[in-house]
C-alpha cells in the first residue's frame, strides 16, 4: 500500500485544519438541501457562509499560501502574454471553423464509406 506523504512545509496543523476546511464546506452544502423548506436565497447564504468559511480556513494552511503564491505568480505570468489583435483572432476563428467542416465532411464520408464496405462484406442489403 502507497504512503501518503505530505509535501515539506506542511505540517499536521495544516493537514488537520484542510480536513476541518472541506468539513465545514460539506456542512454549507449539506445544510442547503437538509433545510429545504427555507427560502432559496437562506439556502444559497448557508452555502455561502460555508464556502467563506471554508475558503478562510484554508487561507490559514500552508496550502493556502502556497496557492496565494501560485495566483501572484499566475498574475505576473499573464502581464507577460502578447494578445492577438482582433483580425488576427477573426482569422483564426475562420480557419478553425473551416477545419471543423472539413473535418465533418471527411469523417461523414469515411463514415459512410466503412458502413458500405461493412454491408458489402457481411451480404447485408441497404
Amino acid at each position: 500500500m502507497a504512503e501518503v506523504q505530505t509535501p515539506a512545509g506542511a505540517s499536521a496543523k495544516d493537514t488537520a485544519l484542510m480536513t476541518f476546511s472541506i468539513v465545514v464546506l460539506l456542512v454549507g452544502l449539506v445544510a442547503f438541501y437538509w433545510y429545504d423548506e427555507l427560502a432559496l436565497p437562506f439556502r444559497i447564504a448557508m452555502v455561502a457562509v460555508g464556502l467563506g468559511a471554508a475558503a478562510g480556513l484554508m487561507w490559514f494552511t500552508w496550502y493556502g499560501r502556497e496557492f496565494w503564491q501560485f495566483a501572484l505568480a499566475s498574475r505576473v505570468e499573464l502581464r507577460k502574454v502578447v494578445w492577438p489583435e482582433r483580425e488576427e483572432t477573426i482569422k483564426t476563428t475562420y480557419v478553425v471553423f473551416i477545419f471543423a467542416i472539413v473535418m465533418g465532411v471527411f469523417f461523414w464520408g469515411l463514415d459512410w464509406v466503412l458502413t458500405w464496405l461493412t454491408r458489402l462484406l457481411s451480404g447485408q442489403s441497404g
